[in-house]
């Protein structure tokens, strides 16, 4: 037989219900793959894939207002772990920091007491990783080191600040949006304040300029946003024109560089910074549903819409290509001029009520393809984007939309069809870029149209709203622990009976058997309850009452009383006795009712003239045992057959009972022979009175008169020989029924609400309720254990409580939440760790540094010993079971779709980097090895393409360039004719003078003469500049290549340059093909990206990597210290080499490592002395690594590969063994 286990040991946890109100912004989806979201002052941690709450953070004494995630862009080491760091803001302006797998806080921050209005963490991996950027109300922002809770600086701003934004492509810049318009900060840097106050832009709301009034009716929405051609404007409106600002949101876009978005309830804008220009729209019909947050995608142009009826949408930007039209269509005559993002799927909305309404919506930031919705009632819902391919033939049935293409590539890597791959693993892995031309797809056959829809993967529900009523099924004792289950009924004001399973904290079962508020729940077994509810009163105080009697397996429920039940006074409370036999209901004006409850039959209703019922408790002693041993001695006398004398039958006769015998004969029990069991109840004088009860008699047994001392008795526990009364005056009595000795003990706390004994034999704890809170007294010793009072230490109000475990309480609050305490009643974190999840959750940060780092070694370095697999016990890694076992788990816990890819002998070396990356949640992992893969695949091809034909190639190259959202890191074919079609945009978008003249000067930049001479001549001869810019035309048409004009133009740009217009120096040098000279002065004078943007558009390859390789140099330079931008910069420049030297030197030795094997794999080096030199030191470095980690199969494997260097280690990693066989 299998040795059983029961988990008795129960641990504190916390059930939420619905949010408050300032939780609405309170919600984070981090890079390690938790969400986290506050309720009231609770901060919640979900995860996504199992959709359980892993762990419930208790410490605020606020509402929480904002949750977010560390960043996880920086290397990861035994030194810099996988850690969960959570930052959490509340309404008094406290901040807290989080370790949350052990539900500590790391450090508390305090500056002002009004609540938060929005927090970051600093995105920019080489600066600290510890740095939380605060706007601290009304119009401060604080930089703070959070890890040790310390000011860095403070800087104040004109007008009230509501939220921010970081440039996702440049750490110095960020946005803040104020109650007048923008401020953009282009100096910020985490050692010192801003210095400047930013530039200021008004926004005039898109509902009040009077143009989109007049027009909305002429042709749609599409004429009349063209129309809308200035928001954004650096005057103060007039103060007519302009409506309070409604803008909810501002956000860059991380896809494209200098995009902005600004979300109102009725449209998107999507901004050009570089013009300040509104160039596409996405506004909703006059019947749609108003938008309330947008998140934007990286890995495409996307945006997750979210809408006041719940339902989540996802828009792709229309390539501007695909425009031209299929054949046999009408070619549009007005080519697309703007933007246009396309609705590609939607889920399916929620009910919206007064108390149900969608509060936020997070997304996936690893994957980008589920977003999460926190709706008010507490409920999380995780819906997912799959992707199906659709055959050819549905084209021409779709919308307008042009059709979406699978990508080339997965996993950063080009496959063929038949190869391995997981379609939804992440967005780029649904949609291909929407940036190849017509002609382009047309030959490339292997492209396939998908669709996308949104499914519902995860729903966690919380708690309905309070008043709850709560019971906790019988406890454990040494008969039941077979089948025992610790469950806990919680009623609900809407009269359905909630089951909770307080193992897991999860919702067991769900019965709706009232039509009004349940009022108490009384268990008859472990497997069923009595519950009651009462409606509201009628003119004559008379209600409905509804008693009935639930079974838990089948769900099945009976009317108890029958009949009864309609127009009398109502129930005040229920009490089934200890044997489980007998159920007394007491009413409010009605004498109470005796109830047998096995045959559900009323053994008595009391006189007319019977005492009114304050308070009623059975008494733990009953006369069973006696019985017992009398049915057994009558049952021997039966098997032997003995006639027996009357006498003898007629005692057995009055003893043949007993639960044991109910199964046996259903005679004996219509006579109702049962224990005797007694009850004690309390009348309004505050008399106490005995009865007994035996069958179907009812019997008084004694009274004893009122203690003088006592107010009107409220409620009465008894267990073993103490009996406890509570009063109105918050006096507690305590009877020793034994010694004949009573205690009256005042507690000053008012009204006792409840008191209620623990569970266990001897156990002397009891729990009181007053309306200010609860207190938990010892009656052995007459002690109090330990107190809470509302408002005092904890904020809520306590509802009902009860006893969990011997030594754990319940309590349910009107916060909306039931909490299971330990007897203390602190409010406490679990760690998490030592929680029994339902569903083992994939989440490597909850394991101990070691073993996580191990983990990712061993599913990078498949195979081992030949064989590809997921069990960690097949290879050599000495660490203990408990370790093991907990890693092994991890393993199980990948999906059977992960566990294929990570077992395909095809799956290559860079596709497993770039997957463990991903299933990590590591940024700056996930960026460099999308683009390490890129170049090297790249790479690999141009090899192949000296030997073979190249079209294909070069083909290849154009359908599956690297993201623009890489910006300077792509090809520069692709960049040019990025910035062109951007160009193209601005141009169609241009209103102003200031506009135009910007547009010709990125033109001039860009080579296209012809176009911005066409600019430069539409100057109006009002304007000022009219002679000037007619003279810069005349010269940009007539610049020759000759001699002398060159050597004249040339020493103007520079004598213009150091006299400080450098933009007119630069521009005068790219006229004559002078753009390398350009570029030099650019880096000269610090502007580093705008060379990097000129060289990348103007010079080519060879020029251009100098120009970068002097920016890589800047970079690494110790004040600027970005080197993990640097590396990126090499690898798209294809200096492997030096990347691979980059990477050791700054001691990334894994990520050297496995870098260097994907080279050799590729044939990326140059085959010399040095770099195998350098091959050696990095894969000697590693080996070193991953014995500190205790990978001992991992070390051996790259101590061989590193020649010379590794000799030394592998003999020391191979002695220990030899040691062990000679003893």
């Amino acid at each position: 037989m299998q040795p059983f286990t029961v988990n008795i040991k129960l641990s504190a946890r916390t059930l939420t219900g619905a949010l408050s109100a300032p939780n609405r912004g309170a919600a984070d989806w981090g890079w390690q793959g938790l969400i986290a979201y506050g309720c009231h002052s609770l901060v919640l941690i979900v995860d996504a894939n199992t959709a359980q709450t892993l762990q419930v953070l208790e410490r605020h004494k606020a509402n929480v207002v904002k949750v977010k995630w560390a960043k996880e862009n920086y290397h990861h080491n035994i030194g810099s772990p996988y850690s969960l760091r959570l930052a959490s803001a509340d309404a008094t302006g406290k901040i807290i920091v989080w370790d949350v797998a052990t539900g500590t806080a790391r450090c508390e921050i305090q500056e002002h007491a009004k609540p938060i209005q929005d927090m970051q963490w600093l995105w920019n991996q080489d600066a600290s990783r510890d740095l939380l950027l605060a706007v601290h109300p009304p119009n401060y922002i604080v930089l703070w080191n959070a890890d040790t809770g310390t000011k860095l600086w403070k800087k104040s701003y004109a007008e009230n600040i509501l939220s921010f934004s970081f440039d996702p492509f440049d750490p110095s810049h960020l946005a803040l949006l104020t109650s007048e318009g923008i401020v953009f900060i282009s100096d910020f840097s985490p050692s010192k304040a801003p210095a400047s106050s930013g530039k200021k832009v008004y926004i005039s709301s898109p509902h009040s300029s009077p143009s989109h009034n007049k027009l909305a009716a002429a042709t749609g929405a599409k004429k009349a946003l063209d129309k809308v051609k200035i928001l954004i404007s650096n005057e103060k409106p007039s103060a007519e024109s302009v409506t309070l600002n409604d803008c909810l949101q501002l956000s860059y876009l991380p896809s494209k560089r200098n995009y902005m978005l600004l979300l109102y309830p009725r449209e998107i804008l999507i901004l050009d910074l570089e013009v300040n220009q509104t160039v596409g729209v996405i506004a909703i019909e006059r019947t749609g549903v108003p938008f309330l947050q947008v998140i934007p995608c990286f890995q495409r142009d996307g945006l997750f819409c979210l809408h006041e009826n719940g339902c989540i949408t996802l828009r792709v930007r229309r390539s501007s290509c695909c425009v031209t039209g299929t054949a046999g269509e009408e070619p549009d005559p007005d080519p697309v001029q703007e933007l246009i993002y396309d609705l590609r799927s939607q889920c399916d909305a929620i009910r919206v009520t007064k108390t149900v309404r969608p509060f936020s919506m997070v997304c996936c930031p690893v994957n980008e393809n589920s977003a999460a919705l926190i709706v008010s009632d507490g409920r999380v819902m995780v819906w997912e984007l799959k992707s199906n391919v659709s055959g050819r033939n549905l084209r021409n049935s779709s919308s307008s939309a042009s059709p979406l293409y699978s990508p080339v590539s997965f996993c950063g890597i080009p496959i063929g069809a038949f190869q391995n791959k997981i379609p939804d693993l992440s967005l780029d892995s649904m949609i291909g870029q929407g940036t190849v031309a017509g002609e382009e797809q047309s030959k490339s056959s292997f492209l396939q149209e998908v669709h996308l829809k949104f499914l519902l993967t995860g729903l966690l529900s919380g708690l309905p709203l309070p008043p709850f009523a709560i019971r906790m099924c019988p406890p454990l004792t040494t008969k039941n622990i077979k089948q025992y289950e610790p469950l806990l009924a919680v009623g609900t004001s809407n009269g359905s009976v909630l089951v909770f399973n307080l193992t897991s904290g999860l919702l067991h079962k769900e019965i709706s058997i009232h039509s009004c508020e349940v009022k108490g729940i009384e268990w008859i077994s472990l497997t069923g309850f009595l519950s009651f509810a009462t409606s509201t009163p009628n003119n004559l105080g008379l209600v409905r009452n509804e008693l009935q009697l639930v079974d838990l397996p089948t769900g099945r429920s009976i009317a108890f009383r029958g009949e009864r039940g309609n127009d009398e006074p109502a129930i005040e409370m229920i009490k089934v006795s200890h044997l489980k036999q007998y159920l007394a209901v007491v009413f409010k004006d009605k004498p109470l009712e005796i109830w047998d409850v096995r045959t559900c039959t009323l053994l008595r209703e009391m006189s007319k003239n019977f005492p009114a019922v304050t308070a009623l408790e059975w008494s733990p002693s009953h006369n069973l045992k006696s019985l017992r041993k009398k049915q057994l001695a009558a049952r021997e006398a039966m098997a032997r057959q003995t006639v027996a004398s009357d006498t003898e039958v007629s005692s057995v006769e009055s003893s043949v009972i007993s639960l044991l015998q109910e199964a046996e004969s259903k005679s004996e029990l219509s006579q109702n022979i049962s224990a005797r069991e007694h009850f004690v109840f309390t009348d309004t004088d505050g008399q106490v009175y005995h009865l007994t009860v035996e069958g179907n008699s009812v019997k008084d047994s004694a009274r004893i008169p009122p203690d003088g001392s006592m107010g009107s008795i409220t409620c009465i526990a008894w267990k073993g020989d103490t009996l406890v009364l509570g009063d109105v005056d918050g006096n507690l009595n305590f009877w020793d029924l034994k010694a004949r000795v009573s205690r009256g003990i005042p507690t000053h706390r008012s009204w006792v609400k409840k008191i209620r004994f623990a569970p266990g034999k001897g156990n002397q704890k009891l729990i009181a309720v007053y309306s200010d809170g609860a207190e938990v007294w010892d009656a052995k010793e007459v002690q109090m254990v330990s107190s809470l009072r509302s408002g005092r230490n904890v904020n809520f109000r306590i509802l009902d409580v009860d006893w969990c475990t011997s030594d754990k309480v319940i309590l349910a609050s009107d916060d909306g939440c039931i909490r299971v305490l330990e007897m203390s009643m602190k409010p406490s974190c679990f760690r998490m760790d030592e929680q029994d999840f339902i569903e083992p959750a994939w989440c490597p940060y909850l394991l101990v540094p070691r073993a996580s780092l191990a983990l990712k070694a061993f599913l990078l370095h498949q195979p081992w010993n030949e064989k590809y697999c997921l069990d960690i016990l097949h290879i050599d890694y000495p660490e203990n079971e408990n370790i093991k076992n907990l890693i092994q788990e991890q393993l199980n816990s990948l999906s059977n779709d992960i566990k294929k890819l990570l077992l395909d002998p095809e799956f290559t070396l860079l596709q497993r980097c770039l997957l463990v990356a991903r299933l990590y949640g590591d940024e700056s992992e996930l960026h460099f090895w999308t683009i390490a893969a890129h170049y090297l695949h790249s790479l690999s091809q141009e090899k192949l393409s000296k030997l073979t034909d190249t079209t294909t190639v070069i083909q290849e190259k154009l359908v599956n360039p690297l993201d623009i959202c890489y910006d300077v890191l792509c090809e520069n074919y692709y960049f040019q004719k990025f910035q062109l079609e951007r160009v193209n945009l601005q141009e169609v978008k241009r209103s102003t003078y200031d506009h135009t003249k910007k547009c010709a000067d990125q033109l001039l930049l860009l080579g296209q003469t012809d176009r911005a001479v066409q600019l430069l001549l539409e100057t109006s001869s009002e304007n000022a500049h009219y002679y000037c810019d007619s003279l810069k035309a005349c010269l940009v048409t007539t610049v020759t290549s000759s001699g002398p004009s060159q050597s004249t133009i040339k020493l103007v740009a520079t004598n213009m340059i150091a006299n400080g217009k450098l933009a007119e120096g630069v521009q005068l040098l790219c006229l004559i093909d002078k753009a390398a000279d350009a570029c030099r002065y650019l880096q000269t004078y610090g502007e580093w990206n705008r060379a990097a943007w000129l060289a990348k558009v103007r010079l080519n390859s060879e020029e251009c990597a100098d120009v970068l390789k002097r920016w890589v140099d800047h970079l690494c330079s110790p004040q600027v210290n970005q080197k993990s931008k640097a590396i990126l910069v090499l690898l798209s420049l294809g200096c492997f080499t030096k990347v691979a030297e980059m990477l050791h030197s700054m001691r990334y030795f894994d990520r050297a490592a496995l870098f260097v094997e994907a080279c050799l794999k590729y044939g990326a080096f140059e085959v010399n002395d040095d770099t195998n030199k350098l091959i050696h030191a990095v894969f000697a470095d590693y080996a070193r690594s991953l014995k500190i980690l205790g990978f001992k199969q991992g070390a051996l494997l790259f101590a061989s590969k590193a020649g010379e260097t590794g000799k030394d280690l592998l003999l020391e990693l191979k002695q220990p063994k030899e040691e062990v066989t000679q003893e």
